[in-house]
């Protein structure tokens, strides 16, 4: 990889890496709708000109069911359920939780035939990353929010599904056309909810949350991807993904003082390594002939 490859993949991880943090600090004193409201809104007013310059909104006029299907499943709702979640768990308990959209992806494209059957080395990451779910959640379930894991592990799904839709439906779609779109549908959706209750003050710390999570955790992660994606290919912008945990999860504690707990400890490796061989570049075959369909689901921003 090139240097500017490193460069543009380490600002990825750290960048995509954060938002859980950001989302901690700002439902502190804002409720799930006003914040996602203030985080889309400025995010797409910045890359409205990005789209408009490259024709990217013209194009999908024929394609807008799917791609209010796509809002739902990667703005829409995962959004207001990770900031609703981060009102009863810890950042780094809810990063960890959405390593597992790599896991619930590869799952979903062997359903709907998008990949050949598992191999012994995927199928063992599926087990692996199930058993770091199930130690994350049963170890932890004492100190954390059951309804609150529930709602990130709904999040993980969505997030799984939102490439599903693009590579079935809206492959042929400019990418920043099909986020910014997005982005506009969700903050004007949730304008009304995000209004009425907005509170009449806000501190220092959570605006400054909120412009993180906006202008650098959205506008600019979202160019900073397609330029990676252009530089590295798709195939290992989906990195990422792995590394993203980690980040949530030492800010977590170091930033926030959340507990370093057991079910962390024994989740995480497991998590991690179940994603990874799980979502691994396919083998070939002694006669060079590729035996698996790669598989996987790229990043998402938080």
């Amino acid at each position: 990889m090139s240097r500017k490859g490193w460069l543009l993949f380490i600002s990825l991880c750290v960048i995509w890496g954060i938002p859980y943090l950001f989302i901690r600090v700002a439902v502190r004193e804002l409720p799930p709708p006003a914040l996602v409201f203030l985080r889309t809104t400025p995010a797409a007013l910045l890359l409205l000109p990005f789209a408009l310059r490259r024709g990217g909104l013209r194009s999908i006029a024929r394609s807008w069911p799917w791609v209010l299907l796509y809002t739902a499943v990667e703005l829409a709702v995962p959004w207001l359920l990770l900031s609703h979640a981060e009102e009863r768990i810890s950042s780094s308990l809810a990063g960890l939780l959405i390593a597992t959209v790599p896991l619930i992806g590869a799952v979903l494209y062997r359903a709907f035939g998008l990949a050949d059957r598992f191999q012994a080395r995927r199928l063992a990451g599926l087990f692996a990353g199930f058993a770091g779910v199930v130690a994350l959640v049963g170890l932890d379930i004492t100190g954390s929010d059951a309804l609150g894991m529930a709602e990130v592990l709904v999040v993980a799904l969505c997030y799984a599904c939102g490439p599903l839709v693009i590579s079935r439906r809206l492959d042929h779609l400019p990418a920043i056309g099909v986020i910014v779109a997005s982005l506009l549908v969700t903050s004007v959706l949730y304008a009304p909810a995000g209004v009425l209750t907005m509170p009449s003050s806000l501190s220092a710390e959570t605006i400054a949350s909120i412009a993180v999570l906006s202008v650098v955790c959205t506008a600019i992660a979202f160019l900073l991807f397609f330029a990676l994606i252009r530089e590295v290919g798709p195939a290992r912008s989906t990195v990422v993904t792995y590394v993203n945990p980690l980040v949530a999860v030492l800010l977590g504690v170091a930033l926030l003082a959340e507990p370093f707990t057991l079910g962390i400890a024994v989740g995480m490796p497991l998590i991690l390594v179940g994603s990874v061989l799980a979502t691994s570049s396919p083998l070939k075959s002694p006669g060079g002939e590729v035996a698996e369909d790669g598989l996987g689901a790229g990043p998402t921003a938080p």
